[in-house]
């Protein structure tokens, strides 16, 4: 996996993204975790969301399932870096 530097912040990023914006609406919890998790092993470490993600009864769905993968524990939390635009 290549890498950036985030601006000036030092932070190092993975080139490629994964886009958070269907976990919810298209895509249940569980697979939303193993897409994750396999993209975290892969070297993807940028996940991009925003509590906009959803809509309907399903608006904020994605950062729910994004937190509870994060809880799972692990590397996660030290390796992923999320972006809330």
């Amino acid at each position: 996996m290549k890498y950036t530097q985030l601006g000036h912040t030092g932070l190092k990023v993975s080139r490629l993204v994964l886009g958070t914006m269907n976990f919810g609406p298209q895509t249940d919890e569980a697979d939303s975790h193993a897409i994750m998790g396999a993209s975290l092993d892969a070297g993807i470490n940028f996940f991009d969301t925003t509590n906009a993600y959803g809509w309907g009864a399903n608006k904020g769905r994605t950062e729910e399932i994004i937190g509870s993968w994060f809880a799972e524990g692990g590397e996660r939390r030290g390796g992923a870096v999320r972006s809330a635009w």
